[in-house]
């Protein structure tokens, strides 16, 4: 019984997971939805930053907290190892679903692109973004990520066996494209608000803070494999630059 619990607790996980994915594009696009970046509650300016900043604060605690080795040894000792990453994406999905109920726009126009042309080349890149995102997750191992293979092999009641490190696709171009995928659907809007724009400046800045974070994580994990895909692969912008010395 408890395999088929566990996998259970996993598949709902994920599956609650395509709906806040789903409905994250709707809020960051404003799209569709009820509650958007631009669309909910009204507060004064001063009020509503406070608010975004403190929910954006708790999704990146939540975030990077949960994704360190320190962390995931303290909640195997509460939860079966293989409990584990769907248990991470299930505290994902709680801080999305409190962070696009509770969001306060900040309605100012900082910039709006009226260019027909222009304004569907940015929805493009939106929707490019997006799809890079996605796409980025099948190129290390989708299921792995979202914690249903670990459920599954608890299910089959085999051991549970890590992909490993690989870099396949656009992960031969930078070494976080899926971070990339989100930072250009984050920006790409032909009508950006300041509230739109608090949300995208924080979260551009807590991905830049959290890779160094887990490139950290990385290195302790795999050594100098992980050293070498740093010299050759750029982090996010998709340049080569002569590096000196090894990092």
């Amino acid at each position: 019984m408890a395999r088929y619990l566990a996998f259970a607790y996993g598949a709902i996980n994920y599956l609650v997971f395509l709906v806040v994915f789903l409905y994250a594009i709707g809020f960051v696009g404003d799209l569709v939805v009820p509650r958007s970046v631009d669309q909910g509650p009204q507060a004064p300016p001063g009020r509503a930053v406070l608010v975004d900043v403190l929910l954006l604060g708790v999704f990146a605690v939540q975030h990077s907290l949960m994704a360190r080795p320190v962390f995931k040894r303290w909640l195997t000792r509460l939860v079966p190892p293989d409990l584990e990453r769907s248990t991470y994406v299930l505290a994902s999905n709680l801080v999305l679903v409190l962070l696009f109920w509770q969001w306060r726009p900040i309605p100012s126009i900082v910039w709006d692109v009226t260019t027909p042309l222009a304004r569907t080349a940015l929805w493009v890149l939106f929707w490019t973004g997006w799809v890079i995102a996605l796409a980025s997750t099948f190129m290390v191992s989708h299921l792995d990520l979202f914690g249903l293979r670990q459920v599954y092999s608890a299910w089959r009641a085999q051991p549970y066996n890590p992909v490993g490190f690989h870099a396949s696709a656009l992960y031969r171009v930078v070494r976080h494209p899926l971070m990339l995928g989100f930072v250009i659907a984050f920006w790409a809007t032909p009508t950006m608000t300041a509230g739109h724009l608090l949300f995208a400046a924080a979260s551009t800045g807590y991905i830049l803070i959290a890779l160094q974070l887990e490139e950290h994580d990385l290195i302790g994990i795999l050594g100098d494999e992980y050293r070498q895909y740093r010299r050759r692969v750029p982090m996010l912008i998709p340049v080569h630059m002569r590096r000196n010395a090894p990092r």
